[in-house]
């Protein structure tokens, strides 16, 4: 933890005047006057983000680039005449233009380019292959076959273009957020590596299309090189694809609709590897958006550690970028000239709606990630053979091993060395992409708009008073803080609470208490509303997944104990849905090792991006556990002896010194290992806390429940995407039918529900002509194992 310094560089992370920048709320004025009893205290104090792995880059991680002082924050949108060389009234006015001409832009040649990725030797392979080309054909014949591809080939930087469409997107997001803020701190980092001729890729989790346009800017006005940013959007408009094509964007083609059907087309996948070689061979930076719910962008960072394992490339140092929202930009896939200006034209009417937090964490070598051996996958199995037993045969221990994501890198028709390759190099693809998701993940900060989000849905789903609420957001963000996890905010807890409600305003229901004194705020009972608070409070689940994994597993072994009949005392009035009123007092006692086994098997049902990928799960397990005693839920049960421990050690041998030359003794084989066990601590706001960390996770988990039960609707196999609409349409119709839980209804979720059913081995995949067809597997097809299935999944759920 570092203190930061209060120069002019910090004083930009506060929250701009809400009266100034916001929609005045109904109730502001009773807000405000009950907001100001609240101490100024807030982000004083915050945490260095974004280190090295020191498990899988030891080497890069000892470099220490970045200066281990905090640089404070710079503000992008705040750009005036000290950012320029000039003085004067004038300057004052024109300023954004002339700090923009002053930012350095490095050259980008194209000189040969298309040559050389026509005499590259993958894409002869290709064209031979599809007899398009005669063997030692001529160039003019293949230029001609690559024709789809040229304005791809040729992408480039235009210095004066770029300078321009910096000055426009600079005005252009003073009109849609309050602030951009940079962290410094890994700043010098990167102009180093650039300096010593470091290859850089920046690497991102896909939030957005603003995404592909907030990281060139950033670096540009830090005068950084520019990235080609390889976008996964369509653009229909002839106009603004040539316009980015002369920026450094790479586009799908206009043949593909979506980035799936660009990779169908093996001709595609060889020239983009050699435009990739290419670019690099030039000293090009390059900036991949990963998504962590489909792989999507996991093909770009396969086919780098394709090159660098070939020889082609030295080494590439990857940098993760974490970009946080207040609340994310909603933009379409496919974009055209008329859908942006009138994208553009609503910002002028419209005031900006929150601030951004950027962070571009210390740059690791991914040649040492993967020849190290450091990085390893040897020991993953699918989901089917780690969960199946345990769902099916009720077995007590389960399979040790990682889960494997294959679907991260899709299978679809990549060039041969990437489709072709043993399953360890494919896993070792996916192993990095998982990484990079991870710590991508780790450096977003947590915005003030996530917290109150994750307190209305977790905690105060039937509402809250204000000054409940301004007290549990000072008590999460210390709890974040306490976590090494930076958060995106500053300034007196009253302005940053009052900003998140202004900000979340079209999401609640604000309404004045009977003694009106202290307003009370409800989240809107509607989809749209309940999915814009889940969007928000995931960061806050990922910051939490330690301690949410082992109160889900104290969740299930207690409802094991209430379904068993075993005596209990719990001390109550009842539970009321979400909310505990009274004292409970749980007179239960829990088993270390079994508790570990229950975190360890709610472990391989967790989504891409939440497990740290260089941990095994069965240390994040036993940490999970832990991290409940560290935090008060769990005390340790002491076990009373009749004699000390050490006389009992000594009448048992244990202490018997034997010679080191014995191969066949030791100390250890002796040695029992005492059995810790674990009782719920009496405080009273214990359980409230419980069952604040479970409804994290209850979302997902939820979703894989109504998922199950929703396969009885289907009969025979179906398209993937009818596959997928049919069970989001049916956890729709549960929902509404159920009048809550609208967060496990998403189409991200519904996604990930059918992915993970598919590792299990519920859902068979079958490829044919028309595509991947789904369809329920013949051993669950039975009701009695969905049934098996479906009370595995939902003994994790509390409620």
């Amino acid at each position: 933890m570092v203190q930061e310094k209060n120069d002019g560089i910090n004083k930009d992370m506060v929250p701009p005047p809400i009266q100034q920048n916001r929609p005045a709320l109904s109730l502001e004025p009773k807000i405000k006057k009950k907001l100001k009893t609240v101490p100024p205290s807030l982000g004083k104090f915050r945490p260095l983000v974004g280190q090295c792995c020191h498990q899988c880059t030891p080497d890069s991680q000892r470099k220490k680039l970045g200066q281990n002082s905090s640089l404070g924050f710079h503000n992008l949108l705040s750009v005036n005449e000290t950012h320029t060389r000039y003085r004067g009234w004038l300057v004052r006015r024109v300023c954004c233009a002339l700090f923009v001409s002053g930012c350095k832009v490095y050259a980008s040649p194209v000189r040969n380019r298309l040559e050389r990725v026509c005499q590259s030797n993958r894409v002869k392979e290709v064209l031979t292959a599809e007899h398009k080309a005669p063997q030692g054909g001529d160039s003019r014949g293949q230029i001609n076959r690559l024709s789809p591809f040229l304005p791809l080939i040729n992408t480039c930087i235009f210095p004066g273009l770029l300078r321009f469409v910096g000055w426009v997107m600079l005005k252009m997001f003073a009109s849609m957020f309050d602030s951009i803020q940079i962290n410094l701190n890994h700043l010098p980092a990167l102009h180093r590596a650039s300096q010593e001729g470091s290859l850089l890729v920046y690497v991102y989790v896909r939030q957005s299309i603003v995404d592909c346009a907030l990281l060139p800017l950033v670096l540009f006005c830090h005068n950084l090189r520019v990235p080609y940013t390889l976008c996964p959007f369509q653009i229909n408009s002839y106009f603004l694809r040539s316009i980015l094509q002369k920026v450094g964007v790479v586009l799908l083609p206009p043949s593909a609709l979506t980035e799936q059907d660009a990779e169908m087309n093996s001709l595609y996948s060889s020239v983009m590897t050699s435009l990739v070689r290419e670019l690099l061979h030039e000293d090009q930076a390059i900036s991949v958006g990963v998504s962590a719910e489909s792989g999507l962008g996991s093909q770009w960072l396969a086919r780098i550690r394709h090159l660098i394992k070939e020889g082609s490339v030295p080494d590439v140092s990857l940098v993760p970028v974490g970009i946080s929202y207040d609340c994310v930009p909603k933009t379409s896939i496919q974009v055209g000239l008329s859908s942006v200006l009138q994208w553009l034209w609503s910002f002028v009417w419209r005031r900006p709606g929150g601030s951004v937090r950027i962070h571009l964490a210390q740059p690791f070598s991914l040649k040492e990630m993967c020849e190290s051996g450091r990085c390893r996958v040897d020991e993953w199995l699918p989901l089917q053979d780690l969960l199946l037993p345990v769902i099916l045969n009720n077995r007590t221990d389960s399979v040790f091993g990682r889960r494997r994501m294959s679907w991260l890198l899709p299978s679809s028709h990549y060039a041969s060395e990437l489709k072709e390759g043993p399953p360890p190099e494919r896993d070792l693809s996916i192993a990095i992409t998982l990484h990079l998701i991870f710590s991508a993940t780790s450096c977003m900060a947590v915005m003030s708009t996530s917290l109150v989000s994750s307190l209305f849905l977790y905690r105060h789903r039937k509402g809250v008073s204000a000054s409940l609420l301004c007290h549990d957001v000072a008590w999460l963000t210390e709890e974040v803080l306490f976590r090494n996890r930076d958060v995106g905010f500053g300034g007196s807890l009253a302005d940053v609470v009052h900003y998140s409600l202004s900000l979340l305003a079209p999401h609640l229901v604000i309404a004045a208490a009977p003694s009106g004194k202290d307003p009370f705020i409800v989240p809107r009972p509607s989809l749209a509303a309940t999915l814009h608070l889940a969007l928000q409070a995931q960061i806050v689940t990922h910051t939490f997944i330690l301690e949410v994994v082992g109160a889900c597993a104290v969740s299930a072994m207690l409802c094991e104990v209430a379904g068993s009949g075993v005596s209990s005392r719990v001390r109550s009035s009842g539970v009321d849905g979400e909310e505990v009123k009274g004292d409970m007092e749980f007179d239960v006692v829990l088993c270390e090792s079994e508790l570990t086994e229950r975190a360890l098997q709610l472990c391989h049902l967790l989504p891409p991006g939440f497990m740290p990928p260089c941990q095994s799960p069965q240390s994040f397990a036993l940490d999970a556990v832990d991290s409940l005693v560290r935090c008060g839920i769990l005390i340790m049960e002491e076990v009373a002896r009749d004699v000390p421990i050490c006389d009992f050690w000594k009448k048992e041998g244990v202490l018997t010194w034997t010679t080191s030359d014995d191969p066949y003794h030791s100390d250890s084989d002796c040695e029992e290992q005492d059995l810790r066990s674990y009782k719920i601590s009496q405080p009273s706001q214990c359980p409230e806390m419980l069952f604040f960390l479970c409804s994290m996770l209850a979302g997902p988990l939820r979703t894989l429940c109504w998922t199950t039960t929703g396969l009885d609707l289907l009969h025979s196999s179906l398209p993937e995407a009818e596959f997928v609409a049919q069970l989001h349409s049916h956890l729709c119709d549960t929902a509404h039918k159920k009048k809550q839980h609208y967060e496990s209804c998403s189409e991200e979720a519904a996604h990930t529900a059918v992915r993970t059913l598919i590792d299990l081995g519920v859902l068979s995949e079958e490829h044919q002509k028309g595509g991947v067809f789904l369809g329920v597997s013949p051993l669950f097809q039975l009701s009695e194992n969905r049934q098996k299935l479906h009370r595995f999944i939902s003994q994790y759920l509390y409620n």
